[in-house]
């Protein structure tokens, strides 16, 4: 019996990739978005704030992408019975915000990307057009 298990890794290429992806979208729908790319910790592995985003967008798209990575599953599916106890008990880093979603490749959960700045579909299509750039999985479950 093995105690070490092969996983596969967000590279810091992989992200800017997705970020670069996301950028163009945004742009083509000329609306100026935060984006945010984390690993499967949570931890940060690349960061745009367009011209024009707006300022406190930053820390809401921030929370998505962790919350996603953390929920392995689309911002805006907590219970909202559920939200505020989820978000004191996180740190206030969870959020039911729509534009979060899970970078999943191959089944396995990689971290998060987290939009913010537009509407809840707007910020949404941007992330799908990131995780498509790495070829992850938008048919979320």
């Amino acid at each position: 019996m093995s105690i070490l298990l092969p996983t596969l890794k967000l590279t810091h290429a992989g992200a800017l990739k997705m970020l670069a992806a996301a950028v163009a979208k945004a742009s083509e729908m000329g609306v100026p978005q935060n984006i945010n790319i984390v690993d499967e910790g949570g931890n940060l592995l690349a960061f745009v704030r367009m011209d024009g985003a707006k300022l406190l967008s930053r820390e809401t798209s921030l929370s998505k992408a962790i919350t996603a990575a953390s929920h392995r599953q689309p911002t805006s599916r907590l219970k909202p019975a559920d939200e505020i106890k989820l978000s004191l008990a996180g740190g206030q880093r969870l959020t039911n915000l729509e534009g979060g979603l899970p970078i999943i490749v191959d089944g396995v959960c990689l971290g998060g990307i987290g939009v913010g700045s537009g509407t809840g579909e707007q910020d949404v299509a941007v992330a799908r057009a990131g995780l498509a750039a790495i070829g992850a999985d938008d048919q979320i479950p």
